[in-house]
């Protein structure tokens, strides 16, 4: 079977050209127009929020900081047209290391294949942009020296805490860490190596992986805390230098796919249960290319975007260049697309790229020591087995809300890197959308955390996350969508309480009247409800009864909203007074 397709460039080049996109191949390139405030030093991650953290440093190959910028997207919730900024900084220098979003929504991190953090784990809390070092490792056990992370792998559990693999004394140690006691216990040893391996989250929770530089797989069951053996790979995907392989993955179909450093992939066809599951060999990278230690991400269309570079040759095992390939896994073929700065391949090794899945359905792409970041638009429509759908929204106070639904996590953890980074993205992710008549079509990310599922491919079983609005959200009837892994809902419609943090759904026509802000500098909004068409008379009062201006018109259906222009009215505190036909009402505004 033909494995891999080459492009046709010349047209395509031509064309991509004229519109100032690199687009020949599947998908098409997009630069992040900023340029990030530091260098790529590690891994991307997805907030709740809908912002991204990045890794940097401040220059030179390699070079081990503790430093983090942040992406935010614009108002149209463009990535690529988004602005930095940088963040405070972790306790320790980390390069290559351990990473987790929890479910409260706050990160963590832990060892370094390099640097200060080897043996140490810390969270950070994007309320406050602070970070706080974890309780220290146990001893593993009394007798033995200590352990270290170091650049260990790390999985998010069905329970919310991490099970953290430690490189040292051996690769098959391993602790869990509990964000809730801030701790960490002793875990079952893996039955063979986890070093350089790719674990892989299958539909039943369980944890599956290739033990290092063999054919033998093993998978942690996390509800009898155990390892067991699993069935044994037909081909072997480690490079016989490094010991290095690629990325691993779970598709739409519920097959496992990993990658190999060497030429080969396979395809890993879960039991469902503690039994077995079956390896069968997948087909082959072409050119005889490899993902030695390389970034790779599930798209939304069920497509894998790989990079590769040439095989480890003697002593020399991370080569340049580094090329780009689409793997379709419903026809077995490897696509090669192009490079993100134009042309086949980047002066870089394959081993320097990173990559991270969007809420807007494409994909971040880091370089190692660049600070050009890149976006890949793939093509073609999402998975619908991977479409979430939102059925119920409940107000829990003006500030939080609950989302009822499915398949919040997605169907797939989203890109994937190998032992050295964990970027995963199966938790659910909410934006509000609403149209200006100006400004054009808006973007809002809300904030998510407490999601009731950290697993993937669900099916029809409730999900739940709970949210936060972000501050100085304008009160307007929004389409709600939730996001997992770039897949979008349905949009559903969704009005938050009024600016003033009254529920609506509380409010009866003729009760509601509120004033924001509430100090006011140089102008304030009041809102009241009214039937249409009803005169009414505004009067700003000082506390010696002086009329200081009165406004007069007429409601509009649903909210009547009115601007008070305070410029000139001098510092105090004022009585706002609302009359129609007989009715009156008051409110007390602060001048400042």
């Amino acid at each position: 079977m033909i494995n891999y397709i080459k492009r046709f460039r010349f047209p395509l080049i031509v064309l991509c050209f004229i519109s100032n996109l690199v687009c020949y191949g599947q998908g098409s390139w997009v630069p992040v127009g900023n340029l990030c405030p530091g260098y790529a030093n590690g891994v991307s991650l997805l907030m709740t929020d809908g912002s991204v953290m990045v890794k940097v440093c401040t220059g030179g190959v390699d070079t081990v900081e503790k430093m983090w910028a942040k992406l935010t997207p614009d108002a149209h919730g463009s990535y690529a047209n988004g602005t930095w900024t940088m963040m405070n900084n972790m306790n320790k220098t980390r390069l290559f290391c351990s990473s987790q979003m929890l479910k409260d929504g706050r990160l963590y991190v832990a060892g370094g294949e390099y640097g200060t953090g080897g043996r140490n784990g810390e969270v950070y809390n994007p309320l406050t942009d602070t970070w706080t070092m974890a309780w220290p490792l146990p001893a593993f056990p009394l007798t033995m020296p200590q352990l270290y992370i170091l650049d260990g792998n790390s999985m998010l559990l069905p329970d919310g805490r991490v099970l953290q693999n430690c490189v040292l004394p051996t690769s098959s140690d391993n602790v869990i860490y509990n964000p809730v006691t801030d701790s960490y216990s002793v875990a079952p040893s893996c039955l063979g190596g986890a070093d350089e391996s790719a674990w892989v989250k299958l539909q039943d929770n369980s944890i599956l992986f290739i033990d290092i530089y063999s054919q033998h797989s093993e998978r942690y069951i996390p509800s009898l805390n155990t390892w067991l053996q699993d069935d044994s790979l037909p081909v072997l995907l480690y490079d016989v230098f490094g010991y290095e392989m690629g990325a691993g993955f779970v598709l739409p179909d519920g097959r496992a796919f990993f990658l190999g450093s060497t030429p080969y992939t396979a395809y890993y066809t879960p039991s469902g249960d503690t039994s077995h599951g079956t390896w069968a060999a997948g087909p082959p990278i072409p050119d005889s290319l490899g993902a030695v230690d390389a970034a790779a991400a599930m798209m939304p269309n069920g497509k894998i975007l790989c990079a590769f570079s040439k095989q480890a040759v003697h002593d020399t095992e991370f080569l340049t260049p580094a090329w780009f390939y689409e793997f379709n896994y419903l026809t077995n073929t490897f696509t090669e697309v192009s490079a993100c700065a134009g042309g086949d391949s980047i002066n870089h090794r394959c081993s320097e790229t990173g990559m991270l899945d969007l809420p807007d359905g494409n994909i971040l792409l880091s370089i190692q020591n660049s600070n050009q970041y890149y976006v890949y638009v793939p093509g073609g429509a999402p998975v619908a087995s991977g479409v979430p759908v939102v059925s119920k929204i409940t107000m829990l106070n003006c500030d939080t809300f609950m989302a009822t639904g499915t398949l919040f996590n997605g169907i797939s953890q989203g890109a994937a890197y190998g032992d050295d980074w964990q970027m995963p993205t199966n938790y659910p992710i909410i934006r509000l959308e609403n149209y200006d008549s100006v400004l054009g079509n808006l973007v809002h990310y809300t904030r998510t955390f407490n999601w009731n599922s950290t697993g993937i491919m669900t099916g029809s079983m409730p999900d739940t996350t709970y949210f936060t609005l972000p501050a100085g959200l304008p009160y307007n009837t929004y389409n709600l969508v939730l996001v997992a892994n770039g897949i979008p809902s349905a949009p559903v419609p969704f009005t938050p309480c009024n600016p003033a943090g009254v529920p609506m759904a509380n409010l009866n026509a003729d009760q509601l009247f509120k004033v924001f802000p509430n100090p006011a500098t140089s102008s304030a909004t009041v809102v009241f409800s009214a039937p249409n068409g009803k005169t009414f008379d505004l009067k700003l009062i000082n506390v010696l009864g002086q009329e200081i201006f009165k406004i007069q018109g007429n409601t509009t259906p649903g909210l009547t909203q009115q601007v008070l222009d305070l410029k000139g009215v001098a510092k105090g505190v004022y009585s706002i007074v609302l009359q129609q036909d007989n009715s009156i009402i008051t409110a007390k505004l602060v001048v400042e």
